[in-house]
């Protein structure tokens, strides 16, 4: 179940996570139920959110952005570096509002 966006709606939702600070970061252990599960409840809470990814190689990086994305239920919005930034609507309270179109 990933989220399919507009290219409106991509721009529109990387333009609000430019000044956002990063609220996970994966280490050495890298995916871990743990983590995901930290993953799942911040998503819920913030809907667009920053991960850090301190894997060195860019492939690790790539299968780990992959694999959030996958487990999560997210849409990569962007990934810059070691920095990636998730979006998944809120089941309860959505607080971003996406343009149409």
């Amino acid at each position: 179940m990933s989220i399919v966006l507009t290219p409106a709606q991509n721009r529109f939702l990387r333009g609000m996570a430019h000044d956002l600070k990063a609220l996970l970061q994966i280490g050495g252990k890298g995916v871990t139920p743990a983590f995901l599960a930290e993953l799942d409840e911040v998503l819920e809470r913030h809907e667009l959110i920053k991960v850090k990814i301190a894997a060195e190689d860019r492939e690790a990086r790539d299968a780990m952005v992959g694999e959030l994305v996958e487990a999560s239920g997210s849409a990569l919005i962007q990934r810059i570096g070691h920095v990636a930034v998730l979006y998944r609507p809120a089941r309860e309270k959505r607080q971003i509002v996406l343009p149409r179109g």
